[in-house]
């Protein structure tokens, strides 16, 4: 096998590349085998979050799955067998909101009236809708994970392990039934989540009222004064909420007899309390009336002090003098602000989550003890409020108001317009109430979640430090369970007293229990089983109504995935946590706190050892990405366009890696095909195009020396050589430490470096011009090279490394490459040679010292075409200057087009120094003492300065500077006795390159060479030749310019090597052009600048069998018409057969003719190009089969 030709940059389609890569991977059955390949390799274990199928994927799935794959793969390549299994969240809300859309569902009756049974395999039909649009957007993207193994949430074996770790926190006594203040829809007499919620806001007028609460045994008879916008709370008040820190005042209405106690910021908001002027008034009047400010107070103060309940419903509930708990108390907490309102906040824990919070905290009432909540589900007042009993609460707000003025006990009555959530099903005010739900009580394993989330590993580490910190910090105790109807049912079975209660963890336990076969765990499947009690005579137990948040169940993945511990449990428990997980940000407070819940109760362990977290993706104007808005491009068509491996590559090499939001922008993807994508590929194809073109000259299959067999001598060899160990070292703990996001810039840069430093210097070499075994060592260095970007690069762009590798493998041994590049180990990590970092630092070093000449060239609009006689480079560092002089100086002249490079290790002779500060670096540590020490700075002596660049620290003004905090600025000086014109310098701050501008006649001869190279190239290019394709190149002076023909002739004969070299061929006059050779394409052309100064044809032509003149009289004794007979005859001979004549023959060929023999030998008196045979005349050594 041997490599084979590959398209131009321009006619290669990566996406259309991919599709073909798409399909030798299924050919190979590549990721099966390479699980296959790695088993009894230590486990790498992962997680995958399961998405909802219910909708399609999106960037951040796309985000998140590439990160996972990524990793991934790298675990497998570096010698881990990693299971990568998907999994779907089937339960919840998504499924049920698609149903009763579907089905018109308006009201929970409707779904009892339906019939659970009937509605949940609604929703079981359509648990799996887009299952087969995600499997395909998954699989285009590259990423290797198992769809026909996958876990499903709905699966029996899941809901069962579900079960089990409910089972298992219920015997640890950390599940209890409590109550959760959530969004409730009276109209279908159900809770909705927060999302729900938020579906439906109106603006909206609702009633806004002062109330006041009388102190009890206050001496001045001083009331509270609180406001609220809901009314129909107010039969349920058990508490008032001050603010422990705010100001609050005790005030009397004197002209009503009134004692008020409000927030001081909001005295003012009381009706009356701010003196009015008289009606006709003067100026100078003073205002009447006003409350008088009796005394004031902060808020801690007010804590404790009992009050006269407004209604008498829940009077029972007081708290006795003195007590510490109970009701119509005064209680603090820091969520009342003074910006509205009056300071006072009325608590009914049954309406409000933070009133729910203060009265727990507070002792007004207790975690599972039932709460004054006389609102039934349809929204309805309860008996337990006789006086409302019936009414709906929004309609009871003109007679609630009414009774409170009717007692004395309304002090102002007013509207507000606000914003409300309406219910979306059926557009109805919501209100907040709370719902009995069972907790797991995390606050009493808080510490060991803290602990565990020091024992994990998160990228990037600020969002564990602090955002995932401080969550678990506040953590509270979770509401699991949901009053609905597709989810795992909560596995509880209690009596109707509540006495009795068993909860189930297994199929098995259920069946014994109960007596009855369980092939579901579906509501359906389950409800109507009993469990006889345990106590004679009474009835059996029931399940509880509810199902799990679907939250529970992601967060039991883990465990639900393997079916633990009723199957795998050696496998969990040998690789339990896991090794890596990946979401995004939001999974904060999602999934990574779900997996750390329960993995901490569970075994006092965290759920993952490594994670990588994501930030959010936005459209390109920084709005979230809306279908609505169609504000971000289809990442079908994204993908259809530019190809997965663009768009993986863009997304990781982006701030979202770290945590960051991305503005997602198509140009973005474009530009990692056109910077990235295509330089890389077009060194690539060079290295084939110079592989074909050997094997065609050596007639030998090609086979690159392996690295460790290799023995470099050439600079740039030494050089990538060097930068290959230093990326495979620096990708390896960059991957071991998870951050992807120092991973790829580097890979980025080195493919810079690869396409711009090494091919672009070693065109020549690559492609023969110093000899075979030279072509041979620098194509196994890139070669070699290129394999090992492949394998390195292969996690993170899947299909190119798979193309690109499937062509170079052909150039190796039978047997010795694997047939996937993804089933190949990562390149293994080799210790640094000696001298590896000084050639790196050189090299980088000179391709600075060639970007600032090309600056100084630009700049004094010197264009690269025409040479300039001398640079000069000056650095202190003397093994710099060695290397820039010795081994890197050809590719510098080259460069630069200068004729000579000269060093300098004087900075002071071409430069003067002067210093800065960095303000950034030392304001924040200098604080006040910054100007003085910058004052200093700037005064240092160039001595000085010398001395801290070679130290890396000087003392300054008491203070000691390190690397980095001062600037050292070099302003060029210009040399004496030269002139300003003469010459420029360009530095960067350690390097500085002087270049000299004049110029020579020789130097305007060598430029105009350089363009003849120039348009003889651009010639070849257009007219579709490829690398391989042989050529003989003329010239054809225009006939109105006599001069010019002199002059290209004197131009070719001065610089013919430099033009041989570049073009590979000599360059000659049209005249030389053999009858034979046939013109592949001409073009008029000019060199010499605008002017047209030498204007001629450029010609292309095939090579053609060529007898110079006087060999051939020779051969022919002198007899100029055989000789001219002998011309035709090998003329007329096919050029391809006469070759493979003369090679047959040992080199030699008979030419018969008018009944004369003439023998001519190859590379004598018979040659196979007119180049060849001008370069044999000028003295070229020429090779037997008669090339030059």
């Amino acid at each position: 096998m041997s490599v084979v030709d590959v398209a131009e940059g321009k006619d290669y389609s990566f996406p259309k590349e991919e599709e073909k890569i798409l399909q030798l991977w299924d050919r190979l059955d590549a990721f099966n085998e390479q699980l296959r390949r790695t088993e009894g390799k230590p486990e790498y274990i992962f997680y995958d979050g399961p998405p909802f199928a219910t909708g399609l994927p999106h960037y951040g799935h796309i985000l998140a799955g590439t990160l996972k794959d990524i990793v991934t793969r790298y675990a497998s390549a570096t010698g881990h067998h990693v299971t990568r299994r998907f999994g779907w969240d089937c339960h919840g809300l998504p499924v049920e909101y698609e149903i009763d859309k579907k089905l018109n569902v308006k009201t929970r009756d409707d779904v009892l009236n339906m019939g659970i049974g009937t509605y949940n395999e609604e929703c079981r039909s359509i648990v799996m809708r887009y299952s087969k649009e995600w499997e395909k957007t998954v699989k285009r993207l590259g990423r290797w994970i198992d769809f026909e193994n996958d876990y499903k949430t709905l699966d029996p074996s899941f809901m069962e392990s579900v079960w089990w770790v409910f089972s298992q926190l219920y015997e640890k006594g950390l599940v209890y039934r409590g109550f959760k203040v959530m969004p409730f829809s009276t109209a279908c007499s159900t809770p909705l989540s927060n999302f729900e919620a938020g579906l439906n806001y109106k603006d909206v007028s609702d009633p806004a009222v002062m109330v006041s609460f009388p102190v009890l045994g206050d001496p001045d008879g001083a009331s509270l004064v609180a406001w609220t916008t809901t009314p129909w709370t107010l039969p349920s008040n058990v508490a008032l909420c001050v603010h422990p820190e705010l100001s609050y005042v005790k005030a009397r209405d004197n002209e009503k007899g009134k004692v008020y106690i409000v927030a001081e910021a909001r005295l003012h908001a009381l009706p009356g309390a701010v003196p009015k002027p008289k009606k006709g008034a003067k100026k100078d009047d003073k205002p009447e009336g006003g409350f008088e400010v009796l005394s004031r107070l902060p808020g801690r103060e007010l804590v404790g002090l009992r009050y006269q309940p407004l209604f008498p419903f829940f009077a029972p509930l007081a708290a006795a003098e003195g007590a510490a708990k109970g009701a119509f108390r005064v209680v603090a907490d820091t969520y009342v602000t003074d910006d509205s309102g009056t300071g006072v906040v009325h608590q009914a824990p049954a309406f409000g989550e933070d009133d729910y919070r203060v009265c727990l905290h507070n002792g007004v009432c207790e975690k599972g003890d039932s709460l004054p909540c006389p609102v039934d589900l349809n929204g309805r007042f309860t008996e337990e409020v006789p006086t409302f009993k019936g009414m709906h609460v929004k309609e009871a707000d003109k007679d609630i108001i009414a009774s409170i003025k009717e007692a004395g006990r309304l002090v102002d009555h007013s509207s507000i317009t606000h914003s409300y959530p309406f219910c979306w099903r059926s557009d109805t005010p919501l209100i907040y109430r709370a719902v009995p739900s069972w907790f797991v009580a995390v606050e009493s394993i808080k510490e060991r979640l803290l602990h565990n989330n020091t024992l994990t590993y998160w990228v990037p580490a600020y969002v564990k430090e602090k955002r995932f910190h401080n969550w678990l910090e506040n953590a509270h105790d979770w509401a699991v369970s949901r009053s609905r109807f597709w989810g795992t049912p909560i596995p509880i079975w209690a009596s109707e007293d509540g006495e009795e209660i068993v909860c189930v963890g297994s199929k098995e336990q259920l069946e014994q229990l109960t007596g009855e076969k369980v092939t579901d765990l579906h509501r359906h499947f389950i409800d109507h089983l009993t469990i006889p009690s345990s106590r004679p005579g009474h009835p059996p137990l029931r399940r509880v109504d509810d199902v799990f948040d679907c939250w529970f169940e992601s967060g039991s993945m883990p465990y639900g995935q393997l079916h633990y511990p009723f199957e795998n449990k050696q496998l969990f428990e040998a690789n339990f946590p896991a090794d890596f997980v990946a979401e995004g940000l939001d999974q904060t407070r999602g999934w990574f706190y779900t997996l750390m819940v329960l993995s901490t109760a569970l075994f006092d362990k965290p759920a993952f050892k490594h994670l990588v977290c994501n930030g959010l993706v936005l459209a390109a104007d920084g709005k979230k990405m809306s279908k609505r808005l169609k504000n971000y491009p289809d990442p079908t068509e994204v993908l259809d366009k530019y190809g997965a491996d663009a768009l993986r590559l863009y997304l990781i090499n982006s701030p979202v890696v770290r945590a960051e939001t991305l503005r997602f922008k198509e140009e973005g993807v474009f530009a990692v095909v056109k910077d990235v994508f295509l330089p890389w590929y077009n060194a690539y194809r060079f290295l084939i195009q110079n592989i074909l073109r050997l094997e065609m000259e050596t007639g030998a299959r090609f086979t690159p020396t392996p690295p460790a067999q290799l023995r470099p001598t050439n600079v740039l060899d030494r050089w990538i050589g060097a930068a290959s160990r230093s990326l495979i070292a620096y990708v390896a703990t960059e991957m071991g430490a998870y951050r992807l996001y120092t991973v790829v810039p580097y890979l980025v840069k080195f493919i810079e470096s690869l396409t711009n430093v090494y091919v672009r210097y070693n065109r020549k070499r690559l492609k023969g011009s110093k000899g075979r075994e030279d072509t041979a060592t620098a194509l196994s260095c890139l070669f070699n090279v290129l394999l090992d970007v492949c394998k390195v690069m292969a996690p993170f762009t899947p299909f190119l490394t798979e193309s690109m590798y499937q062509n170079l493998r052909a150039a190796l041994p039978a047997g010795e490459a694997p047939e996937s590049v993804h089933w190949c180990d990562f390149p293994p990590v080799q210790q640094a040679q000696e001298g590896d970092e000084r050639i790196q630092l050189s090299v980088d070093r000179m391709q600075r010292v060639i970007e600032l000449g090309r600056t100084i060239r630009e700049r004094r609009n010197k264009p690269l075409k025409s040479p300039l006689t001398r640079l000069v480079v000056v650095h202190s560092d003397t093994d710099f200057l060695q290397d820039i002089q010795g081994e890197l100086r050809e590719y510098v002249e080259s460069e630069l087009n200068v004729r000579r490079v000269e060093v300098c290790a004087d900075p002071l002779q071409y430069a003067s120094l002067r210093a800065q500060p960095d303000w950034q670096a030392l304001g924040k540590r200098l604080g006040k003492s910054m100007g003085a020490v910058a004052g200093a700075i700037k005064d240092l002596t160039p001595d000085q300065i010398l001395s801290y660049e070679s130290s890396g620290s000087i003392s300054v003004a008491g203070h000691t500077l390190e690397a980095g905090e001062i600037k050292v600025l070099r302003d060029f000086k210009v040399p004496e006795g030269v002139s300003p014109d003469d010459v420029d310098a360009n530095g960067d701050g350690e390097v500085l390159a002087v270049l000299d501008l004049r110029v020579d006649d020789s130097l305007v001869a060598a430029g105009l060479a350089r363009e003849m190279v120039n348009r003889f190239q651009k010639l070849r290019k257009s007219a579709g030749l490829v690398l391989t394709d042989k050529v003989d190149l003329f010239f054809n002076p225009a006939p109105e310019q006599p001069a010019t023909a002199a002059a290209l002739a004197a131009l070719v004969a001065d610089h013919g090597d430099y033009l041989r070299e570049s073009l590979g061929v000599n360059v000659l006059p049209a005249a030389v052009r053999p009858a034979s050779a046939v013109v592949i394409a001409t073009e008029r052309t000019s060199i010499g600048g605008a002017d047209g100064s030498l204007a001629f044809t450029a010609v292309l032509a095939t090579p053609a069998a060529t007898v110079p003149r006087g060999p051939l009289l020779a051969a022919c004794g002198g007899s100029e018409e055989l000789a001219e007979a002998v011309a035709v005859v090998v003329a007329s001979r096919e050029l391809g057969r006469l070759q493979a004549e003369v090679g047959e023959a040992g080199g030699a060929l008979v030419v018969r003719v008018n009944g004369a023999s003439v023998t001519l030998t190859a590379g004598k008196e018979l040659f196979f190009s007119a180049s060849a045979a001008a370069a044999a005349l000028a003295g070229v050594e020429v090779t037997a089969n008669g090339t030059a």
